[in-house]
């Protein structure tokens, strides 16, 4: 063999041997159990989908995937430790609209959403309600936007914090209205919405697994839902866009890895998420937590973490809102 089909054929092997490495490791992983970190407390809507998405993950893969809760700092405990773990496909995090918002709303953060993490797949998402304390004469969006103008921070606006998804909901509603509410954070939104069923506040956008009960009780009132798909429980509930035209907020949930992670657990890991939420037992556990499921590739679910930075980061510049 002369020397130059020998430096080919080198050459040829060592092409080859990435390709060869790839697939031996879509074949073999995972080998050992995996954690799915969530930076918010047991027992929230983002714990709940991590809990039964890593359950099918372990039932379809064959290994362990396990929750890990870090919450606190705005999510951005639980996010930081994400982003600075191994790019090896062992440590996962599951991701929410909050992710977004924090990327403008926290003036120092030690990473950034969008460079520091590889989207895998969207999960659900889920629409918020418009929702008033039953004395406001309001029985609409376009009646309480009336009453704004007309008493410009009379009535008060509760939400789970700054930052929050129903916060700067809220103040997406405020903006593209030209209306003006007085805020007023809670560490949360149960306590939140038992001061609006209270009366101590008025007005109020919260997600639909914590506020539908209510709304359907008749404790609060529900004005509109924030995206363009219905709410089981009310269905003649009519989008906010059909009164402020282009509105629309919703919390999401998502799966990502740290970036670097090879593309082939990736990939996988799509596929096998989005098995899960076409399974008609999982769709179910979506639909009763208000959601909508959100099939697609990383591709999709990035430019959903794209868009909702790009807007989040307009509406945080409006309030005035920000974190140090």
């Amino acid at each position: 063999m002369t020397p130059f089909l020998k430096r080919r054929e080198l050459l040829l092997g060592l092409a080859i041997l990435p390709l060869v490495s790839h697939v031996a490791l879509a074949q073999t992983y995972p080998s050992r159990p995996v954690r799915i970190l969530v930076a918010t407390s047991a027992g929230g809507g983002t714990d709940i989908v991590a809990r039964f998405i890593a359950q099918w993950l372990t039932e379809q893969l064959g290994q362990s995937f396990f929750v890990e809760n870090r919450p606190g700092g705005g999510n951005n405990i639980g996010t930081e430790m994400a982003a600075r773990s191994p790019a090896d496909g062992y440590t996962l995090f599951m991701a929410n609209t909050v992710n977004t918002i924090n990327n403008s709303l926290y003036q120092n953060l030690s990473y950034n959403f969008i460079a520091d993490f590889a989207p895998i797949a969207n999960i659900m998402a889920t629409p918020l309600l418009l929702l008033v304390n039953p004395s406001v004469t309001a029985k609409n969006a376009a009646e309480l936007i009336a009453l704004a103008k007309a008493s410009p921070g009379k009535l008060n606006l509760a939400s789970g914090g700054i930052g929050s998804t129903g916060y700067m909901a809220a103040e997406l509603f405020q903006m593209m209205a030209g209306i003006k509410f007085t805020h007023v954070p809670y560490r949360g939104e149960a306590p939140a919405l038992t001061d609006l069923i209270a009366g101590q506040a008025q007005v109020m956008i919260a997600t639909t697994g914590s506020s539908l009960q209510y709304a359907k009780a008749g404790a609060v009132r529900a004005l509109a839902t924030t995206t363009n798909d219905r709410v089981a429980g009310l269905p003649d509930l009519l989008p906010l866009s059909k009164t402020l035209s282009g509105y629309q907020a919703n919390a999401w949930n998502g799966l990502c890895a740290p970036k670097g992670t090879p593309s082939e657990i990736i990939t996988l890991l799509n596929k096998v998420v989005n098995l899960a939420i076409a399974d008609p037992t999982i769709k179910e556990r979506i639909t009763s937590l208000g959601g909508v499921a959100l099939p697609g590739s990383p591709e999709d679910y990035g430019r959903t973490i794209s868009a909702d930075t790009e807007k989040w980061a307009k509406v945080v510049k409006f309030s005035g809102a920000h974190v140090n």
